[in-house]
């Protein structure tokens, strides 16, 4: 199809809020403005246009809700154990296992690639921010490399892949006339690939910032939450800090302690609090409340436990229903919404019903005052999705443009026929495509293309295929950009979204190279 003034606004957009994030500033404002002007563009009313600016954020909104929504029940949830002590009786059986950083950067990386590859990364971020990710941190594993770890594992090798389900093998497939298997395979290596060179890159860049395991580590993860040491920025390019929701009790006063003081017995101080405080917890006075915590304690990751069997028993027998997608993330926040209710109401008794509450809109800010500055941006990207454009614009055709797939299409014809170059033009358009966010919505582009020009190179239009998927899941399942699932993995490893793109940039983008280069030789 022909270009339009909407597709040129569009590009002009994308091309300035690609500079703005090189630059490290805040994309909000060329987001909005490129919504706006395209929008204008578009439906050709400036009535339209403006209320464009907000139509894409309510699209936006309601799309990612449901990412917002598992933050805010997981991080109630760890607020109603930490208020009984049962976080830090939870993660105990841990340290056993996460001695140092380095097993605690392999142990998240291992669960979670397990977890991501069966049921998708929605329901595995939670899981491994609320029973692993505190253990790993008071291991000595740094939150930004834990959370680039959960990334590069979960929204990156298991979901580039998505070998046990695959949907975006099926799409490839499809689009590019191939059997689903073919790519499937060849999607599974080249993942591999890609997430072994990302992860060695995170490890030998962070192995230096690994620090010694100590209770310290995770008081101070806390004093960053609470806002205690000045308040860890969340957002893009600097946008208002998000506090956590415990501002409690022991590990405030502790955290209080160990970042209230420059000196070198802060540290020091920090572990006679805690202690002071878990001596006075096991005091004899305190039995029931000391048996609830243990019980929560273990309730708590024997539940989780069990939703991953369950799963299990979905995905290989017949013996229950299947549970994959959405459903496993609504089935991980109801439950962890009802453990929530069952801490409060066992603590706080008829209190409970005020309790819960405060602990569920606590969880909503703090998932807001995070992330709630993508909105405007996903808004921008969203209206390059023919799916969307007409909800944002109010201007309805029986086939709405798609502004951004549009743009990559019109130069397919200048792509080179050499198979080596093929290759990392496929991955450079699926890469493109994936800024829309999804990561699966431009699998049909990258199928498409690499049937049409496979032949003409030849090269296995299933490996093309496969190329395309890695480009386009690994951007836009959320390792490469903010406005995507990376939203979920920064929450919960409480790291600012936009500091976590730039953390993961060089490690996936080396690993893509490298899968892209060795796929025309192994395949």
């Amino acid at each position: 199809m022909d270009l339009t003034a909407a597709h040129w606004t569009y590009l002009a957009g994308v091309v300035v809020i690609i500079g703005v994030m090189i630059a490290r500033r805040n994309i909000v404002v060329p987001a909005v403005l490129a919504t706006f002007l395209t929008a204008w563009a578009y439906s050709g009313d400036l009535v339209k246009g403006l209320a464009s600016i907000f139509t894409a954020s309510l699209t936006a909104a309601g799309e990612l809700f449901s990412i917002f929504l598992i933050i805010a029940i997981i991080t109630a949830l760890l607020g109603g154990l930490r208020a009984m002590g049962a976080e830090q009786r939870m993660v105990r059986p841990f340290r056993a296992l996460m001695r140092g950083g380095r097993a605690a950067f392999l142990t998240i990386a291992a669960a979670t690639y397990f977890i991501s590859l069966f049921f998708w990364p929605t329901p595995a971020v939670p899981l491994i921010g609320a029973i692993l990710l505190p253990a790993a941190i008071r291991a000595g594993l740094p939150a930004m490399t834990a959370g680039a770890v959960m990334a590069v594992a979960g929204q990156g090798m298991a979901l580039s892949s998505d070998y046990v389900i695959q949907v975006a093998p099926g799409l490839s497939a499809k689009a590019a006339g191939v059997g689903t298997g073919a790519v499937a395979d060849r999607a599974m290596v080249l993942s591999l690939i890609t997430g072994a060179v990302a992860l060695a890159y995170l490890y030998l860049r962070g192995r230096r910032s690994f620090v010694t395991a100590g209770d310290e580590n995770e008081l101070r993860w806390l004093a960053q939450e609470n806002g205690l040491d000045g308040g860890a920025e969340v957002g893009l390019g600097g946008s208002p800090g998000a506090r956590g929701i415990g501002k409690g009790t022991a590990a405030a006063a502790a955290t209080r302690a160990a970042t209230g003081s420059s000196t070198s017995g802060s540290a020091d101080t920090a572990t006679k609090v805690l202690a002071e405080t878990e001596a006075d917890v096991s005091a004899p006075d305190r039995t029931e409340p000391v048996r609830r915590s243990r019980l929560f304690a273990v309730l708590v990751p024997v539940t989780f436990a069990a939703i991953v069997g369950y799963m299990l028993l979905g995905k290989f027998t017949d013996v229950v229903g299947e549970v994959q997608g959405d459903e496993a993330a609504g089935l991980v926040g109801g439950v962890a919404m009802l453990l929530l209710f069952a801490a409060v109401f066992s603590i706080d008794g008829s209190h409970g019903l005020t309790t819960a509450a405060s602990h569920v809109v606590d969880g909503l800010v703090f998932a807001f005052k995070a992330m709630g500055v993508v909105v405007p941006i996903a808004g921008f990207f969203f209206l390059g999705n023919a799916e969307f454009i007409s909800q944002i614009t109010g201007v309805h055709e029986a086939k709405p443009p798609a502004l951004l797939f549009d743009l990559v299409a019109s130069v397919d014809q200048h792509i080179p026929d050499n198979g080596f170059m093929l290759s990392f033009a496929i991955l450079f358009i699926g890469m493109i495509t994936g800024l829309e966010g999804s990561g699966f919505a431009g699998l049909p582009l990258t199928g498409s293309l690499a049937g049409a020009l496979g032949p003409a190179a030849h090269t296995d239009p299933a490996t093309l295929a496969a190329v395309g998927q890695m480009g386009s899941v690994w951007t836009g399942g959320g390792t490469l950009i903010a406005w995507s699932s990376l939203l979920a993995v920064a929450g919960v490893a409480r790291v600012p979204v936009q500091e976590l793109v730039r953390h993961c940039f060089l490690p996936v983008v080396a690993g893509l190279a490298a899968a892209t280069a060795l796929a025309t030789v192994i395949f």
